[in-house]
């Protein structure tokens, strides 16, 4: 929800998210390769089902990338007013 006081210069957390996974995929990738050389199937597996995730979250980091920042609203999207909560109870 916007509320209109969003700074201007704000970052999408997209790069990081990218970097973050693509470190997470390499890991699980050669945990589960060292888990295979010392006969370990179980924790293998762990982390290739791991390597899976970081390859799919690498997938819609970077499709959301290409997109481009047409799914934000734009400055001529009025801000949302925000919700007005009852006041609490004591």
């Amino acid at each position: 929800m916007r509320s209109g006081n969003e700074p201007v210069t704000a970052r999408s957390p997209l790069r990081l998210r990218f970097w973050l996974s693509l470190w997470g995929f390499v890991w699980a990738a050669a945990g589960t390769a060292a888990f295979s050389l010392v006969g370990r199937p179980g924790w293998a597996a762990a982390c290739g089902v791991v390597a899976v995730l970081a390859l799919v979250d690498l997938a819609v980091v970077l499709h959301h990338i290409h997109q481009g920042p047409h799914y934000q609203p734009g400055p001529e999207i009025p801000p949302y007013e925000p919700p007005h909560e009852p006041p609490h109870r004591r």
